[in-house]
């Protein structure tokens, strides 16, 4: 892989826009279930084609896999090439949230080995004007490749780590790591968890300096040993582990489950309150 990611800017963007083997993603996605489609056709980025989380990004919901499972390597491909995604395309993804949704794309193709990015500040950065006509891309090919072990935590995994030295990462708001929210199984986090909510990487809408992202994470100890994160549903995690990326910590490990997995398993035991 080349230093391509895992951050471009907007004047980045904007010089190599219309490049071959460049793809441009829209992952606008709501939890308050507003259409992430909708926004697209709205006005989006010339070019970008649209990706549903819920569909692309995704396997059907269950209470063992949580709200966002991985999809099943086949279909992940299939939606790739239908996105004009091949196997040397190099991709942008973007939202309206500074990164915390089109962290899932990223992450996703970066554990397979392609080349990707997000948009530094997302599409309030771009400054060239948006288009409204969906695009259609010509289909690419892209392999089937089984999702790598190595950068990902099963829930049996992680309930056989509790109080061990691992360091967990809980990328949900502070108040729903301390509480719930509406969405969530039940109220709380994993026992040993940290608060690290999505939008602590943001400052301004864009991602925090280096040195301030590497400050912020070695204050909850993910600079020394194995890091896992998670959140709701595996989505606004990856954000975190983009950061610490950037922050020259190394890969920790996604829960994909993440909370909405853990806490539908009345086996498993959840922590009330600030916690660690």
């Amino acid at each position: 892989m080349s230093n391509f990611g895992p951050v471009v800017s907007a004047e980045w963007l904007a010089q190599h826009l219309g490049e071959a083997d460049l793809a441009v993603v829209d992952c606008r996605w709501y939890l308050d279930g507003r259409s992430g489609r909708d926004a697209y056709e709205s006005g989006h980025i010339p070019s970008a084609v649209w990706a549903d989380i819920d569909v692309d990004l995704a396997a059907p919901a269950s209470t063992e896999g949580g709200r966002h499972p991985l999809p099943d390597p086949i279909d992940f491909a299939s939606s790739m090439s239908r996105l004009g995604i091949g196997d040397t395309t190099r991709v942008v993804a973007y939202d309206d949230v500074g990164g915390v949704i089109a962290g899932r794309l990223w992450w996703m193709l970066d554990v397979l080995g392609h080349e990707a990015a997000i948009l530094d500040g997302g599409i309030a950065a771009w400054e060239g004007p948006l288009a409204d006509a969906p695009v259609a891309p010509v289909a690419a090919p892209f392999a089937v490749t089984p999702w790598p072990t190595d950068r990902i935590m099963r829930k049996v995994q992680l309930a056989d780590a509790l109080g061990s030295d691992l360091t967990i990462l809980d990328a949900r708001s502070a108040d729903r790591f301390a509480n719930g929210g509406p969405v969530d199984p039940r109220p709380g986090h994993v026992p040993g968890a940290s608060s690290a909510p999505a939008t602590d990487n943001l400052a301004d809408g864009r991602l925090r300096s280096v040195q301030e992202l590497a400050a912020l994470y070695e204050a909850k100890g993910a600079d020394t040993g194995d890091v896992v994160a998670y959140c709701g549903s595996g989505v606004s995690a990856c954000i975190d582990l983009l950061a610490m990326r950037l922050a020259g910590l190394g890969d920790g490990k996604l829960f994909v489950g993440s909370w909405s997995a853990w806490g539908a398993d009345a086996s498993l035991p959840n922590e009330v309150g600030d916690g660690a």
